[in-house]
């Protein structure tokens, strides 16, 4: 395993968009849309019929949301421009028959790190937040558990200085903000970026598809933490309540409930205040004030949590700051309380999430599958994890993935969820 430096992962992802990307024939402020091939560098659940990805075949499955529903989810293969634009025009054509739907989303690479997804509308100027010469397009498609299989086809993309400047941008410090924490469960379900669910699994959702990561991916990932430990966990999962709610996001720029402030979630305003009438955006009655959804082996092991409650949640890529990325087959690393393979675990990390890097320091040798070393990583204050510098200079810590003493599962969480 091995913790690498986001400077180092922005290289290495650069050189790979740079075999995987199309280039406009001229300048940003071209009006030649350039086609966007329907071949995505990572899908779930869609198949492709020419220029059309469409919804697959998979059945019905339930998610964090809990709403049972057929979805896909196809992240398209990066565009690169000749020179960077603030906006783009993102063109295409879709069929969503008998209550389907179709979304496409772009984002684009600022500041050495892919920003947030932003719904576009076929033909319409789309903001970016911020200047960038790289773009990704995102279909993702939604079906009842029955019947229709919506599609999105004609894709193109094209810069535009037609649109006016995007509010959405990196802040000094990632968003922290305190929520209401539930665990998820669904061992064996499928996540909305297509993950299996496995047990004792590591991974967190939040309620919007703005901040959900690939499957396998940590550019979304978050710090959660309880008065004592902390967790580092990729998005994986969209939920719990609602799933246009991007409540870390300023008011102004959320997708709905524009006029709650900033990090504090719908269902929390509509649990404890009877904010929309006590009501999610699908008009059922909110049960519990949850922000975000845990995953078993956050829940139980990273956190050591035994009943639902509040934590504080740091949204990683809504700020700079100093990151590294959990590079691990499978499983989790542990978080130490000191720069010392026999200190205490404090938390853990899950597989592709990324974790913050305040510092360095020196502390016992550890040895694993990447070699020796004895520098540490300090991720949080009185947090630690190994690390050793491979012949690339990348942080790489060579503790394996921890190991947990089974307990019982717990109810099934749509049991669960009347006492939440």
């Amino acid at each position: 395993m091995r913790i690498t430096r986001s400077t180092k992962l922005a290289a290495g992802l650069a050189a790979t968009l740079a075999i995987f990307t199309a280039t406009l024939p001229s300048t940003a402020a071209s009006t030649d849309p350039v086609a966007v091939a329907a071949q995505p560098a990572g899908s779930s659940n869609v198949r492709i019929e020419g220029s059309r990805i469409i919804l697959g075949d998979a059945p019905a499955t339930i998610g964090s949301t809990e709403l049972r529903q057929r979805s896909g989810l196809a992240e398209l293969t990066p565009v690169r421009f000749p020179a960077a634009t603030s906006a783009v025009v993102v063109g295409y054509s879709s069929g969503t028959p008998d209550g389907s739907s179709a979304e496409v989303d772009v984002r684009a690479w600022v500041k050495d790190r892919w920003s947030e997804w932003t719904s576009a509308k076929a033909g319409t100027p789309t903001a970016l937040s911020g200047a960038s010469d790289q773009v990704q397009l995102r279909i993702i498609v939604i079906a009842p558990p029955t019947g229709a299989n919506p599609w999105v086809g004609d894709l193109t993309v094209q810069p535009t200085d037609k649109a006016a400047p995007s509010r959405m941008t990196v802040q000094a410090a990632p968003l922290q903000s305190r929520v209401f924490a539930t665990r998820e469960g669904l061992v064996g379900g499928t996540t909305a970026n297509g993950h299996v669910i496995i047990g004792r699994d590591h991974f967190v959702a939040l309620p919007s598809r703005r901040g959900l990561a690939g499957n396998g991916s940590g550019t979304y990932s978050v710090k959660v933490c309880t008065a004592s430990r902390c967790a580092f966990e990729p998005v994986w999962d969209v939920g719990p309540w609602n799933t246009k709610d991007d409540y870390w996001n300023p008011s102004a720029t959320r997708e709905m409930w524009k006029d709650l402030p900033q990090g504090r979630p719908e269902a929390q305003a509509a649990y404890q205040n009877g904010y929309n009438g006590g009501k999610d955006q699908f008009g059922r009655t909110v049960a519990n004030p949850a922000g975000i959804d845990l995953a078993d082996g956050v829940f139980w092991d990273a956190l050591g949590m035994s009943d639902n409650g509040f934590v504080d949640v740091t949204y990683l890529w809504t700020g700079d700051g100093g990151r590294g990325t959990v590079v691990i087959t499978s499983g989790y690393l542990n978080v130490r309380n000191s720069p010392n393979s026999s200190g205490a675990v404090v938390g853990m990390a899950g597989k592709s999430a990324q974790v913050t890097v305040e510092c360095q320091t020196t502390g016992s040798s550890v040895t694993g599958s990447q070699g020796t070393s004895n520098v540490w990583l300090r991720v949080h204050s009185g947090m630690y994890s190994p690390r050793h510098t491979s012949q690339l200079g990348r942080s790489e810590p060579a503790e394996r993935p921890g190991h947990h003493n089974p307990v019982p599962d717990a109810t099934p969480r749509r049991a669960e969820r009347a006492r939440r």
